[in-house]
């Protein structure tokens, strides 16, 4: 029950929404009671998952392979964690900042169905679903991005939603060509037919256009461009959902696909996923240090990012298959799950902070701002923890996600990797210095003017206070690596061993048959 209501809670928020259409108030206020209803089932979803093993609900009473199955392992668990952390501090965050007309449009209904979507695809046991789940993010968050229809934002969404339904339509045919090969979609089945087959190539090859599909929705290169495009144009607390959420759910995808279902081939496909996280890397902080806008540079980022991540899993599957190298592999998932942990917390709270400096100076470019640490000195030491954390400072949170990579990838001889990743780091620091310098540090231009703070009272308190709240966080991860680093540990030996998800998901008497249908070998 408990893993259904990770979904029922965000999507019932939605529903009450439509309801009390109309009613501004009203919305919030069920739109922060959903978030902390989601924070509590998925703070007991990260303990049932670690005292019990993996939860698993068969929808309907249909027993898994043959009916809908919602899984929770760690890595799930702590997936619906970190998206109920970022669902609270946009709606929070949406109280001060969401003006009254937009509002009406639906804003806060909209913000509850992407969330329950995230929390569906990280839960789908089969991969239909995990599309049927993809689609409704898709839609949500298209609305949300056009939401007022003002000229820049329906520019980005044009470019947003034409790559993204192009890997729909990538991901709804293959997943049609598996079921025809195989016979199934549950995940744990699947990946027992997969093993099955007399030709490993064959289930290479049927993961390799699911894989391009996760990519895309993932912003990998090379099909980052309709991020940058994008991200930038819609209100700040939108853009500060997206950023958190819609990228990882094309990380998570990657991550199970290549850990669970097309694992055959591990080492050619991690050393082709560590080519393609160089390039992401390198390209996605390219474009950020070009940039002189402050949210431009924070969406090149999330591509930059995004890079570290995969980083991490490239590294594990290039070890697959060398003898006594679990250690090493075992430490590069680490590395990617804590990574994962550390960015959704940080760059989610680097958008509010751009969000509140837009309202404090009318602007997020770095030509119009300067100043703010003498205007704003408690925004400006909020922003210098997150984006120093982005950098990989000592000791906050990105130093040990990226120490942890780092170190994993020595220990593989992946130098080559390591050395990018390092080089990138240095220029993420540069870029984040230079919003620093331009825009907080440097004088104010003479034209810069208040721009909304006017409002005061309780919408200034809720813009703050999720700020404080993350960067708290941050802190947390920080200061408390080795628990992080514990809970990173636990996540990246489930998703080592395919066998604990299978035995979970699957009755005794179904595993015992895995069957390839005639002709699929």
């Amino acid at each position: 029950m408990i893993v259904t209501l990770a979904i029922l809670i965000p999507m019932l928020g939605a529903a009450l929404c439509v309801v009390a259409w109309g009613h501004i108030r009203t919305q919030h206020a069920i739109g922060i009671a959903s978030a902390l209803g989601l924070c509590a089932v998925a703070t007991t979803l990260i303990y049932r998952t670690s005292v019990d093993g993996t939860q698993v609900v068969a929808m309907g009473g249909w027993a898994t392979p043959y009916g809908i199955a919602l899984v929770a392992d760690r890595f799930s668990a702590i997936m619906v964690s970190l998206a109920a952390i970022v669902g609270l501090a946009v709606a929070i965050y949406s109280v001060g900042a969401t003006a009254r007309q937009r509002a009406s449009y639906g804003h806060v209904p909209l913000v509850l169905a992407m969330i329950a979507a995230v929390c569906g695809a990280f839960l789908s046991g089969d991969l239909f679903n995990l599309y049927v789940w993809f689609e409704l993010m898709l839609l949500s968050s298209f609305v949300l991005l056009t939401l007022g229809g003002e000229r820049p934002q329906l520019e980005g969404a044009i470019k947003y939603v034409a790559l993204n339904l192009f890997s729909s339509i990538v991901f709804l045919a293959t997943t049609g060509v598996i079921y025809a090969t195989v016979g199934t979609l549950n995940m744990a089945h699947l990946a027992e037919r997969l093993d099955a087959l007399d030709n490993p190539m064959l289930a290479t090859s049927l993961g390799a256009p699911l894989l391009v599909a996760f990519g895309i929705k993932a912003a990998v290169f090379p099909f980052f461009f309709w991020l940058p495009a994008s991200y930038h144009t819609p209100p700040p607390v939108v853009s500060a959902l997206f950023a958190g959420l819609l990228t990882k759910v094309g990380v998570y995808s990657l991550i199970r696909a290549t850990t669970l279902l097309f694992d055959q081939e591990q080492v050619y496909v991690g050393h082709a996923m560590l080519v393609v996280a160089a390039l992401t890397m390198v390209t996605g902080v390219f474009g950020a240090v070009t940039q002189n806008d402050m949210r431009r540079i924070l969406s090149f980022h999330i591509v930059s990012q995004i890079g570290y991540m995969l980083m991490g899993l490239g590294v594990a599957l290039t070890l697959a298959d060398t003898p006594g190298a679990e250690d090493a592999a075992a430490l590069a998932m680490v590395g990617s799950v804590f990574y994962i942990m550390h960015h959704i917390v940080v760059k989610t709270n680097l958008f509010l902070i751009a969000g509140a400096v837009i309202r404090v100076r009318g602007t997020s470019d770095l030509k119009s701002l300067g100043g703010i640490v003498s205007t704003h000195p408690f925004l400006s030491i909020l922003f210098l923890i997150s984006s120093l954390s982005l950098a990989g400072i000592p000791i906050l949170s990105g130093f040990w996600a990226k120490l942890v990579l780092v170190r994993a990838g020595l220990e593989a001889g992946a130098f080559w990797i390591v050395g990018v990743s390092l080089a990138v780091s240095l220029l993420t620091l540069f870029s984040m210095m230079k919003i620093w310098t331009r825009g907080f540090w440097g004088a104010a231009p003479e034209q810069a003017a208040p721009a909304g703070e006017q409002a005061g009272g309780l919408g200034l308190a809720m813009v703050y206070l999720p700020i404080v709240g993350l960067a708290l966080i941050t802190l947390a991860i920080g200061f408390g690596a080795p628990a992080i680093y514990d809970v990173a540990v636990a996540a990246a030996a489930d998703l080592l061993d395919p066998e604990v998800y299978i035995r979970a998901v699957l009755p005794r008497a179904v595993g015992a048959i895995p069957e390839v249908v005639e002709g699929a070998s």
